[in-house]
């Protein structure tokens, strides 16, 4: 199975920061953001990674290479300076390079201690996702989990870790261009399609200077 990290977002709240470098190879404790959800993946056993990029994305390129030096093998999918395509339509143009099977999608720009290996899709199910507790900047939620099935509306919310098992079955009728992923969620969640588990460990959105530091500050002190 293939794994698809998104890394073409600009990183609005990070500047600063993000003017000269892309978010994802912001580092903390030593180590770019990107380089860490790498590491994971290779143990957990995904060693072909398809990384999307706009924003300065000459430079994840030219830092990451083929992954040979992080023992993985890298293809990227390019979308142009100021053209990111949003998380549904940068899979979409991104399915190619991914194969005819379930493939495993995470955001760049996140840190956690989740087991990838944990994921398994069902054969019926269009998408499996991560659910998270709702961190203090989020704390209305996305979805609801009940049982193993992800619903769009329910009383106890929690929050869309950024991770998931798609098909390529969900984008199904989608075009190039740029689009969300969500409403393709909500479709599959409206059919009973997708599946979710909740991870109860760490997990940290890095959307701006003060949690990039609060994570730098908690890699540091391990």
């Amino acid at each position: 199975m293939k794994a698809m990290i998104l890394a073409a977002g600009r990183g609005q709240r990070m500047r600063p920061l993000t003017d000269h470098c892309p978010k994802p190879l912001l580092k903390a404790g030593g180590i770019s953001l990107i380089a860490h959800q790498i590491r994971r993946l290779r143990e957990a056993g995904f060693t072909e990674l398809v990384i999307n990029h706009a924003h300065l994305g000459e430079q994840i390129e030219q830092t990451l290479g083929d992954g040979q030096a992080y023992g993985v093998q890298i293809q990227y999918s390019p979308e142009g300076q100021g053209q990111a395509l949003e998380t549904g339509g940068g899979i979409y143009r991104a399915l190619p390079l991914l194969g005819d099977g379930a493939f495993l999608v995470t955001n760049g720009d996140i840190w956690c201690d989740f087991d990838y290996r944990q994921l398994c899709i069902g054969d019926q199910d269009l998408a499996q996702i991560v659910l998270v507790d709702n961190p203090p900047h989020h704390a209305a939620g996305d979805f609801a989990l009940c049982g193993d099935r992800v619903r769009a509306t329910g009383s106890s919310r929690l929050t869309f870790s950024g991770i998931g098992l798609y098909r390529p079955e969900l984008f199904a009728g989608c075009t190039q261009g740029a689009f969300p992923l969500a409403p393709l969620l909500r479709s599959a969640m409206a059919s009973e399609r997708c599946a979710g588990l909740h991870h109860r460990g760490r997990w940290l959105d890095i959307g701006t200077p003060e949690r990039l530091q609060a994570l730098d500050r908690m890699l540091s002190n391990q």
